[in-house]
């Protein structure tokens, strides 16, 4: 099958992370992944949730929102609405899940930080741009508090990313647009660690069922995705650290 952008079955979309775009964010950093922009900033609080009061452990949690033109239709804010649609909440679970994963939160002391993850402009992958870009954000709010000398330690334990795989046309295809995730046979958003442990394989069956064998051919098509990422990630990191 031909992809519409001319890439390789195995091939990313254009990829950019851009480290600190935010002054007052204690870590940021914009993702571009082909048409799908996202910004996403981290917020070092001095406090715990509920559930932590008393410990020394520390907190990582996210929030995603979709800009109301991120899309080729206005979409209603949530404050509008007065409450968060089902997606979304799943969404910003998927993120908190994902990026604690990357922590030892115990390292972290009794705080929180917060990622925010705003879609600009939507063309499939937000929520794995979401991960991957909320990565690099989290990690330098996580050197902003070792600067500051909070930490003996750093908690962060190993890099987060996140791409999208599926079967579009009877072919494997990665990082899919929002054209080919539409008529996907197969969709399946991973998100892996670097020492190549899966955190989350969500996957559909949206017009046929899939054997393991299949399986196993997307998670490897993803895995060599990630693995790129990881690599873009640690540049965009070293970019954003104070000269």
């Amino acid at each position: 099958m031909a992809r519409v952008d001319g890439r390789a079955p195995d091939a990313l979309r254009i990829t950019r992370i851009t480290p600190g775009v935010l002054d007052h964010a204690e870590g940021s950093a914009m993702i571009e992944v082909g048409g799908t922009r996202v910004l996403c900033a981290a917020s070092v609080e001095e406090s715990q949730p509920p559930h932590l009061k008393g410990t020394d452990g520390g907190w990582v949690t996210a929030e995603y929102a979709m800009l109301p033109r991120s899309t080729h239709t206005r979409r209603q804010r949530d404050a509008t609405r007065g409450r968060i649609d089902g997606r979304t909440h799943e969404i910003q679970r998927l993120i908190g899940r994902s990026l604690r994963a990357s922590m030892d939160l115990s390292r972290l002391g009794p705080r929180s930080i917060y990622i925010d993850c705003d879609v600009i402009q939507a063309d499939g992958g937000t929520r794995t741009a979401a991960i991957t870009g909320g990565y690099v954000a989290l990690a330098l709010a996580v050197e902003w508090v070792m600067r500051r000398r909070h930490l003996n330690k750093s908690p962060l334990v190993t890099q987060v990313a996140s791409v999208s795989a599926g079967i579009v046309g009877g072919d494997p295809a990665l990082d899919l647009s929002y054209e080919e995730d539409s008529r996907a046979d197969l969709d399946f958003n991973v998100v892996m660690t670097a020492a190549g442990e899966f955190i989350e394989v969500q996957g559909t069956a949206e017009r046929r069922s899939f054997d393991r064998a299949g399986l196993a051919s997307i998670l490897d098509l993803a895995e060599g995705g990630i693995r790129t990422l990881f690599a873009m990630q640690r540049d965009a990191i070293a970019a954003g650290r104070p000269r």
